[in-house]
């Protein structure tokens, strides 16, 4: 009993020495607390402490065979993600190696594009060298006669029905107006089936001496008929203008041609044609070009209308195209005798339009060593261009070549609205 109380006794000496010491477990300190503990507190053990402390402290070593599978078996990473540049690369260098990448792509591409080159041009001359012949298309292909109506008119194919066929030869044709007289234009040809209008109407037979005298004979027939239109006009009081009279070979049909202002109310005139002639009577009315071109006539430059000597189709023809090449905008000078803008204008704009990709044009905001301007006259054939300098209201002009100016924007344009109203009309 003795014993026990002795210990009882060493235990409170123990507990008050030790109660605002810091007191470890495991690897970290713990502070008491001055509150009293529920319970009795489990002593404790610095054996078991130590050992489960160096059992913590120590790595559990990894087996050898699952390293050498590691080894083995790489790990790679999926498709769809993207391997991202090292973070510490700084942004230029790293856009630096894109433009270097892609323009060794570029030059990859071009030296196989050169390179192919190469050998198809390789490849021709050695053809032409030997005579082989290569079609270029294989596109299935038709064999056609051209047949034209008119001196300057439009060609239509026709297939030539395993007659063989000359140019000038005289022909006899069905068309949508009934049997026509024509003459050929293209001799028998193949030509790609996509250049036609399926399916082609065949040539009916060679002309003979009769039927050229009958086309005469229709020719005569047609200057009787502008008589009674001319009479017949009067009669009902239209205001109409013919232009031409065309009977078909086979008399089954007559059509006149003819201009007006407007539209005209020509029923009952129709009712007294056809009572005159026995035939279906067509009126058929036309704009100022086509006129033009059914008549004829001398141009400003003293040769014959290009629409009545060559021109197949009128041309599409704008205010711009004179613009880019530098001419006058007065009506006058740039109108034919039709009332309309030139046919000509269209045959030399294909070469200002490339020129003048890389020549300024009229309207442009220049910067030059003097100071900034606007192009007045754009002259690409002598390569010179004059300029408009800013200055103090006075209109100063200066004259330089294409490598002393540098375009750096347009100007608005300045043009009387009148004017450009009058020079749209000129347009179809």
């Amino acid at each position: 009993m003795a014993e026990n109380e002795k210990a009882k006794n060493e235990n409170r000496e123990h507990k008050k020495e030790n109660t605002n010491t810091p007191h470890h477990r495991g690897n970290r300190p713990h502070y008491r607390s001055n509150r009293p503990h529920h319970g009795k507190p489990k002593p404790r053990d610095d054996k078991k402490e130590a050992a489960s402390n160096e059992a913590v402290a120590e790595k559990k070593p990894r087996p050898a065979h699952r390293k050498e599978e590691q080894k083995a078996k790489p790990h790679k990473p999926a498709h769809h993600h993207k391997e991202k540049a090292p973070q510490n690369e700084a942004p230029a260098k790293r856009t630096e190696n894109r433009r270097a990448i892609v323009i060794e792509e570029h030059k990859t591409a071009e030296q196989k594009a050169f390179a192919e080159a190469k050998d198809i041009m390789y490849e021709a001359a050695e053809n032409r060298k030997n005579g082989i012949v290569i079609e270029e298309d294989d596109s299935p292909k038709v064999e056609i006669v051209g047949v034209r109506f008119k001196p300057s008119g439009k060609i239509y194919y026709f297939a030539p029905k395993d007659i063989s066929f000359e140019a000038g030869d005289g022909v006899i044709v069905e068309t949508a107006r009934g049997q026509e007289y024509g003459l050929v234009a293209l001799s028998n040809r193949m030509v790609k089936e996509k250049d036609t209008v399926q399916p082609l109407k065949e040539v009916i037979r060679k002309a003979t001496e009769q039927d050229g005298v009958k086309h005469a004979q229709n020719k005569e027939l047609e200057k009787k008929a502008e008589k009674i239109w001319t009479e017949l006009v009067e009669k009902h009081k239209l205001e109409m203008n013919l232009t031409e009279v065309e009977y078909t070979f086979d008399n089954s049909k007559l059509i006149f041609y003819f201009t007006a202002d407007g539209r005209v109310d020509f029923r009952e005139l129709v009712k007294d044609l056809a009572s005159v002639f026995r035939t279906r009577i067509e009126l058929r009315q036309i704009g100022v070009r086509d006129e033009a071109k059914l008549l004829g006539g001398i141009g400003v430059c003293g040769m014959p209308f290009c629409c009545n000597r060559f021109l197949p189709d009128f041309v599409q023809v704008s205010i711009k195209m004179a613009k880019e090449q530098n001419l006058s905008l007065s009506s006058s000078k740039i109108s034919g005798n039709c009332g309309r803008l030139m046919c000509c204008l269209r045959y030399e704009q294909d070469v200002y339009e490339m020129e003048y990709e890389t020549f300024p044009r009229v309207d442009m905001v220049v910067r030059t060593e003097i100071g900034t301007g606007v192009v007045a006259e754009s002259n690409f054939i002598n390569g010179k261009i004059k300029v408009r300098m800013d200055g103090d209201g006075t209109a100063v002009y200066k004259v330089f070549t294409r490598d002393e100016v540098k375009v750096i924007g347009k100007a608005k344009s300045h043009r009387d609205d009148a004017l450009e109203k009058e020079l749209k009309a000129l347009e179809d």
